[in-house]
């Protein structure tokens, strides 16, 4: 491990990450594992790929060409595809870096030079009107030329579900709308139909033509388990599914993954802090006694937000509340004469505890994290650092 300036960092399980995404490959049955590792692998940073690649992923999916690079230096052999359409005077440098590209409808591919070495996979709009064709000719019309094409490689065809379908039908709809838009094509002349993410996967069973998944917060550590309806709440919830015609989504699953992130700091200075006086930015928390204050070196710009005033942390396996406002590099714990300086302090290593406790989402608290926090990765008890 190199030498860490600031005590701060994030500590990330490796093995955790590659048993995680073996044991979802062994029990959903696909043959191509996306692992999306946009937001830089969801905050855990890009070094982790290679794990996740020991687990099962046999490609990679990021957001932007920069992300997709980033990758490319990690690994040199594994296809990565790009989600996110790419501005087509940069076409050339994924040719040249093996990253599949996006096309997400038609105007873009009037632009497209056909006679580039591309990988490409076409992006289908089921409803969310994000990305994708929405028209069932310009899906033809594209899946034809691309086919005739010489340098074009039409590897992939794919969508992306905005909900669950849990207590909707806009699952079932975009089904059918995949289905339907792509209904003038073979998909079977297509070697990859990839249509849906973590929450899909353990709610829905796969449709017989597909043969790919995208992997994202489920690698994780989140198994996508819910709390299935009983007795009146089960009368209630399977009379609304017939009511609406929707199809039924499984609760559960026997998924035993775990999460691999944890978020740590230091006690870098201590205070006495007599009754009456203040503690941080507008004197927001006055002492009512005599008490003793950890400074940590972490803040707003390391991913905290105003909700973890008030929230505990771990020092010496005891549960210490942060006090005070929070400021950009530093915030305060309440502490003890048990806590000395330079005691470790365990921000958080319970996920899911947390983001029940800020009132966000796992998305949200990963990728809060900002880069300047170094990543600290345990491999088989060795550690590396990255700084990003």
């Amino acid at each position: 491990m190199t030498l860490m300036y600031r005590k701060t960092y994030a500590l990330i399980d490796c093995d955790i990450l590659e048993n995680n995404v073996k044991d979802i490959t062994s029990k959903y049955d696909y043959k191509y594992y996306f692992g999306v590792v946009k937001a830089n692998a969801y905050g855990h940073g890009d070094y982790i790929i290679n794990n996740l690649i020991k687990g099962g992923v046999n490609y990679l999916a990021a957001s932007s060409l920069e992300e997709c690079l980033r990758l490319r230096k990690r690994n040199a052999e594994i296809p990565i595809l790009c989600l996110e359409p790419i501005r087509q005077e940069f076409l050339d440098i994924c040719s040249i870096n093996n990253i599949t590209i996006t096309i997400p409808d038609m105007d873009y591919f009037k632009e497209m030079d056909l006679s580039l070495k591309l990988t490409v996979h076409i992006k289908i709009d089921n409803g969310m009107n994000r990305l994708g064709f929405k028209d069932k000719n310009e899906v033809k019309e594209v899946y034809e030329q691309l086919l005739n094409s010489e340098g074009i490689n039409l590897e992939g065809i794919y969508t992306h579900f905005g909900t669950s379908g849990m207590w909707d039908k806009h699952f079932d709809n975009g089904l059918l709308t995949f289905k339907e838009l792509t209904s003038l094509i073979d998909l079977t002349k297509i070697p990859i139909v990839h249509l849906g993410r973590s929450l899909t996967l353990v709610q829905h069973p796969k449709p017989d033509f597909v043969n790919g998944i995208r992997l994202g917060i489920i690698m994780f550590g989140f198994d996508q388990k819910m709390s299935e309806p009983k007795g009146l709440r089960l009368i209630k919830r399977n009379h609304y599914l017939k009511k609406h015609g929707i199809s039924p989504i499984t609760y559960t699953n026997d998924l035993e993954l775990k999460t691999a992130f944890s978020l740590h700091s230091e006690i870098m200075c201590i205070k006495d802090v007599k009754a009456g006086q203040y503690v941080g930015y507008g004197a927001g928390y006055t002492a009512t006694q005599d008490i003793k204050i950890g400074i940590m070196p972490i803040g707003f710009a390391d991913g905290l937000i105003k909700q973890n005033q008030g929230l505990n942390v771990i020092i010496n396996n005891k549960e210490y509340p942060i006090i005070g406002e929070l400021g950009m590099d530093m915030t305060t714990v309440l502490i003890d004469e048990n806590v000395k300086l330079h005691d470790e302090v365990i921000i958080y290593d319970d996920i899911k505890k947390r983001t029940k406790e800020l009132g966000i989402s796992a998305y949200q608290l990963f990728t809060l994290i900002s880069t300047r926090v170094p990543r600290v990765y345990k491999e088989k008890n060795k550690l590396t650092e990255v700084n990003y």
